[in-house]
């Protein structure tokens, strides 16, 4: 399943260089997870009151071309299949046709000492990507 939203850049995430700070697309990329999330009606609420957490594990971000104030963009954000204990979100940052940003952002569930561990019943993705 893609998910897809849209934002349109506010000049205070622009840098000196008048473009988006390359920090600000973190912040993106996790709303538009956060999004898609949501959209397939997984209950992130839940899993944190029954002691779980998601981190990422690992964020492979390339950027294409600089985003500038009041650019709409669009990001699309694609799960692969969920493994055990975690898996990765492939999102897109785009301006039009332009491709602003490509981001691999690999996750894993921990428990309440921040160790990996396999998603309680309930809160796994598998299902919910189907």
């Amino acid at each position: 399943m893609k998910h897809v939203i849209q934002l349109t850049v506010r000049p205070y995430e622009c840098d000196s260089y008048g473009h988006v700070n390359h920090a600000v697309y973190v912040n993106y990329l996790e709303h538009a997870r956060m999004q898609f999330l949501h959209a397939v009606g997984f209950d992130y609420k839940g899993l944190i009151a029954a002691g779980f957490f998601t981190v990422i594990a690992r964020l492979e971000l390339a950027y294409r071309q600089p985003a500038y104030a009041d650019d709409e963009l669009t990001i699309e954000t694609e799960a692969g299949e969920p493994r055990r204990v975690g898996g990765a979100f492939q999102q897109v940052i785009r301006r039009g046709e332009d491709v602003i940003a490509e981001a691999t952002v690999h996750w894993c569930v921990v428990n309440a000492k921040g160790r990996p561990t396999r998603p309680p019943a309930g809160f796994d993705l598998r299902g919910l990507l189907k």
